[in-house]
């Protein structure tokens, strides 16, 4: 795959409004993606730790990118996902890392690690991903 795919995607995932609340950082390159985020006070439950929706996205997300990494046309989708919190987070930086584990010609297989700034596994998860019919373009900010 070529260092502009990557940073293509990068874009790509930069520019969606979903991120808006993360402020995240990616990184994608060839079978995986790293994505990293502070923890922000308005990602907790009512007990005062990360929601596990955060978890998910910054699972999924990286996931995601990992398998598109491979995908130099289509927009890849989730089409299953499975996820393990392993531990609650109040402060500090999220580091959430993909990796392709499994490719067929229909779909592929990721898994993610969700690490905290101490370097602690703090989630996990696997997924499979599909190609669509949407075609990579400027249009759904892949530039």
């Amino acid at each position: 795959m070529k260092q502009a795919h990557f940073s293509k995607l990068e874009n790509m995932y930069l520019a969606g409004r979903c991120n808006d609340l993360y402020q995240p950082t990616i990184l994608v390159e060839k079978g995986q993606a790293t994505i990293s985020f502070a923890v922000q006070e308005s990602f907790f439950h009512a007990a005062g730790a990360v929601h596990g929706s955060v978890y998910f996205k910054a699972l999924d997300d990286a996931a995601y990118f990992a398998s598109n990494s491979l995908e130099p046309r289509f927009f890849m989708v989730t089409s299953s996902f499975t996820t393990y919190f392993l531990r609650p987070v109040t402060q500090g930086q999220l580091k959430a890392v993909g990796k392709v584990i499994s490719r067929s010609k229909s779909q592929m297989i990721a898994e993610a690690i969700v690490y905290d700034d101490r370097g602690k596994e703090v989630a996990r998860g696997s997924g499979t991903f599909m190609r669509s019919t949407t075609e990579l373009s400027e249009e759904i900010g892949y530039c």
